[in-house]
């Protein structure tokens, strides 16, 4: 079945065809195609709610660990043998629970303000002009509902011949209807019609629906990490998955 990008009808190889694909536009609904610079705004305003939609799940992750429990009662355990006061181990412990929390979010925070500031900031710069990066849109009408990214691997030394799909959102209500696939599929296709072979992205620990969507795809998780200090105290981990572009030579 053809998919619609960039205006034109092509078809998806093989490896990448799933019957009747819903990205085939949903009778011409939606559309892939690059990025604009008239669609900076839109986009910038639902990445900005996709990224803080991830918060209240990161902090009930946080609080739910059973490290974090532990750790909390050996400090306030800690705290009662050197104080004799429940007071004030109550007290420490509140404390280090709002600083968990507030780090937590911060993590987030700081990604935000990172991507705004750095790539998203000159998109035309960092992907459209940049050899073998791209950057694409959904849209329905005038209004973009969805993004993705490709661009080098933040580490080339960990992947030998591979683009590395970043910034991938789709506006809360037009979710579950096949357009992050569609941009996945994007990013490999246009990966392969390069001549790379592996496609990677990153990802945090609670997008618990995307780890499945990327695993049905055929991707698979290769790395669990801290990024800092502070992350792994409060439970922070990033995902990386693989994705290995059959040869089809």
């Amino acid at each position: 079945m053809a998919a619609i990008i960039d205006g034109q009808e092509r078809p998806a190889p093989g490896h990448l065809a799933a019957g009747q694909e819903k990205h085939d536009l949903f009778a011409g609904k939606y559309h892939i195609r690059k990025y604009e610079d008239r669609d900076y705004d839109m986009m910038r305003t639902f990445y900005i709610q996709g990224i803080k939609e991830h918060i209240p799940r990161a902090l009930w992750h946080f609080l739910g660990r059973p490290q974090t429990h532990l750790g909390l009662l050996a400090v306030f355990l800690m705290t009662y043998l050197s104080s004799a006061s429940y007071i004030i181990s109550l007290v420490v412990v509140s404390i280090l629970l709002v600083v968990g929390v507030l780090s937590m979010k911060n993590i987030y925070e700081d990604y935000l303000q990172n991507a705004l500031t750095t790539d998203l900031l000159d998109i035309q710069g960092t992907y459209l002009e940049t050899e073998d990066c791209g950057f694409w849109v959904v849209d329905i009408g005038e209004e973009v509902v969805g993004m993705v990214a490709l661009t080098h691997p933040d580490n080339p030394s960990w992947w030998s011949n591979a683009r590395e799909l970043k910034r991938m959102s789709v506006k809360k209500e037009h979710r579950g209807q096949g357009l992050s696939k569609a941009l996945i599929k994007t990013v490999i296709r246009f990966s392969q019609e390069r001549g790379y072979e592996e496609v990677v992205l990153g990802t945090s620990m609670v997008q618990h629906i995307a780890h499945r969507s990327y695993e049905n795809m055929g991707f698979h998780k290769v790395l669990e990490e801290n990024p800092s200090f502070i992350a792994k105290l409060v439970g922070f981990s990033a995902h990386w998955y693989y994705y290995k572009i059959p040869d089809t030579h």
